[in-house]
């Protein structure tokens, strides 16, 4: 299990086992340690500890993006929504952030934004430079695995750090921020242009478009403001003939249909989303990814876990691209026993 298995899926070609990705699992160190035998509390095993991490687990896949809100950061500059606690940060301690800001209090001010101007210009050499460079040494940590490229700060993530989500939700009440909308997306398609001109053959494209409970806005504002852009997005890296690989946050299942069109060839799904759904409609000419549901890992027995992983399993294995993977992560408050009895039971049903 593998590359093989991976590209296999991301191109609808029905593997012999089910491939697998996790999102989380080689840096929940307990686990990590339980695995490889490496001790993870020594910081500079860590690296070497998640590689055989991965290789054990077979993952198949390696989500990954390039581009965060630190290429927001560069020229400009960004609100602070804080962090609970995920996970040990690499210097002890956490990665709790209560050290929250505001970047405008003035809707006026907010509304007035150009995205172009304020956050400036990259030279596409050096963003080729950099996809190409972090696509080779991920080859070379993780070479059992499809690797990929990616941009987290599509539209909608990369404008509520921006904003934060409270200025954000009040400035779509005025036209005025649709100019708002267009002016990020001229700013962030540079690095889906760059993209577009690498030799990475997989983009990760990744915009939290929805919350759990489903869209926050009307539909008529995604059409208007977020769907039309991602397509145009998308069109450079389609015609180089990159694999599109696509991830929000939450219940976007109403926007499934739009986000194929847009060209997403495999989507990634939390458990709250109609993976099913998906797969009875799309599933013979688009992969996708999920989605045991990670509350059954954290508290379920195993028992639970082996009627969790079997639901999935029994429709997902019948297309040609399902991925599996534990939605949405597999965090380090994760009990090891039952990480590790989800393990033996995604081994023991993942053959077709």
């Amino acid at each position: 299990m593998g590359f093989k298995e991976g590209w296999q899926a991301i191109n609808m070609q029905m593997p012999d086992a089910v491939p697998r990705t996790e999102y989380s699992a080689h840096v929940h160190w307990e686990l990590v340690e339980k695995v490889t035998g490496i001790d993870t509390k020594k910081i500079e095993n860590r690296d070497r500890a998640s590689a055989a991490f991965i290789k054990n687990w077979d993952f198949s896949l390696l989500w990954y993006a390039n581009i965060h809100k630190n290429y927001l950061e560069r020229f400009g500059k960004i609100s602070n929504m804080g962090h609970a606690v995920y996970a040990e940060s690499s210097a002890g301690g956490s990665d709790k952030d209560e050290n929250t800001s505001v970047l405008f209090k003035d809707v006026d001010e907010a509304l007035a934004l150009d995205c172009t101007k304020f956050y400036g210009e990259f030279d596409q050499s050096e963003l080729i430079a950099t996809y190409e460079r972090e696509y080779e040494a991920m080859c070379r940590d993780y070479p059992d695995t499809v690797n990929m490229g990616g941009v987290y700060i599509t539209l909608v993530s990369g404008l509520t750090y921006v904003y934060g989500w409270e200025m954000f939700l009040e400035c779509m009440a005025y036209e005025e921020f649709d100019r708002v909308m267009q002016s990020y997306y001229e700013w962030v398609k540079q690095f889906y242009e760059a993209f577009a001109k690498s030799n990475v053959p997989v983009l990760m494209m990744h915009d939290d478009i929805t919350w759990t409970s489903g869209k926050f806005a009307s539909r008529a504002w995604y059409d208007q403001n977020v769907l039309p852009y991602l397509k145009k997005l998308l069109e450079p890296c389609k015609r180089a003939g990159k694999k599109i690989l696509f991830t929000s946050d939450g219940n976007y299942g109403e926007f499934t249909d739009a986000i194929v069109d847009c060209g997403a060839d495999m989507l990634f799904f939390e458990p709250h989303s109609d993976m099913e759904g998906f797969a009875k409609k799309h599933g013979k000419t688009h992969g996708f990814v999920g989605d045991v549901d990670t509350r059954v890992l954290l508290s379920g027995s195993k028992e639970d876990i082996e009627r969790e992983v079997k639901r999935v399993m029994e429709f997902g294995k019948r297309y040609p691209g399902f991925v599996m993977a534990v939605g949405n992560h597999i965090p380090p408050n994760t009990p090891v026993d039952n990480a590790l009895w989800y393990d033996e039971f995604y081994r023991k049903y993942r053959a077709r």
